[in-house]
């Protein structure tokens, strides 16, 4: 039987998403036998800096798709959200699996939804994101910036002083922790980021044996709204300093996509949304950017830029 070494992050929720594909892929290549790599990334190790200020998204990636590019594994699995919109020149993605809710979750430590926390609660979130939706919701709000995988964020709420905090409900299904979820929080004001909800499989571009094994798993709808949502994030060019949401669904043959680009302080939001053919999602994807960047979200990103 014919290993395939498969890189993957170490926290739980990391190997049980990578076990989840593994196991699709074992039910269509029963040919084939799967072997973990544990890589440790930078994204891991600098729990104590902010991840806009260390470098954004390519934290979470970089030594996994080094070890890919070497050959020291035969794939990669991903959560799509936190891959850079740019791929390294030799890989690419083979497949994106049939996406789960996309959405972000409050979990309250008593019970409460976003409205109804208490006066000046304190929140914690890793995402500029989030933090400027909450802010947009509710000024009264302390929102802090906790890191860790969720687990150990989960550990941070119930053990310190804050009141809620903000996660994916996709890490929530995964790991079997979704009956802590108190809230699940409305798109119309909460946008999740690009790719969120969303695992891929990334390859060597040149290992057709590799690639041919990971697209039987492809789900082509979930690919046309991931690729639809990181064309918009790439041409907005803003990167982890700049709160982006971002989010697409497809319905039959068409495709909605909806965005928004925010100030730091959520008080400048601007949004747009539009609707056309799921097969030309990257066009929708850079044409909704494109709108909102004729708007102020220009003004916005280019502010962020000088600030930081």
């Amino acid at each position: 039987m014919k290993k395939i070494m498969v890189g993957s992050r170490g926290s739980k929720l990391a190997l049980a998403q990578t076990n989840l594909v593994i196991e699709e892929l074992k039910r269509l290549n029963s040919s084939y036998s799967f072997e973990v790599k544990i890589i440790k990334t930078k994204g891991d190790l600098s729990l104590n800096s902010s991840l806009d200020k260390e470098g954004g998204k390519g934290l979470f990636v970089k030594e996994i798709e080094e070890a890919l590019i070497k050959e020291e594994i035969d794939l990669a699995i991903h959560s799509m959200k936190d891959l850079p919109t740019e791929l390294p020149s030799e890989l690419t993605m083979a497949a994106i699996l049939p996406r789960i809710n996309p959405k972000d979750a409050l979990i309250s430590k008593n019970g409460h939804n976003l409205l109804h926390l208490p006066p000046r609660a304190t929140v914690g979130t890793s995402s500029l994101r989030r933090k400027v939706q909450l802010l947009n919701l509710r000024r009264d709000l302390n929102v802090v910036e906790i890191r860790g995988n969720l687990d150990t964020r989960i550990k941070k709420l119930k053990e310190g002083s804050l009141e809620a905090i903000i996660v994916a409900v996709c890490g929530l299904i995964r790991l079997n922790l979704i009956k802590l979820m108190t809230q699940e929080l409305p798109i119309k004001a909460f946008l999740p980021t690009a790719g969120q909800g969303a695992l891929g499989i990334e390859v060597r571009k040149e290992d057709r044996r590799i690639r041919e094994l990971a697209e039987k798993v492809n789900c082509l709808n979930s690919q046309w709204e991931v690729q639809a949502e990181r064309s918009f994030l790439k041409e907005l060019g803003g990167g982890c300093q700049v709160p982006i949401g971002v989010l697409a669904r497809t319905k039959d043959k068409m495709l909605l996509i909806q965005g928004m680009v925010s100030s730091l302080d959520g008080q400048k939001v601007v949004k747009g949304k539009m609707i056309g053919e799921k097969t030309k999602a990257e066009d929708l994807g850079k044409e909704l950017a494109t709108r909102l960047l004729n708007k102020e979200a220009n003004e916005i990103i280019k502010e962020l830029k000088r600030e930081g």
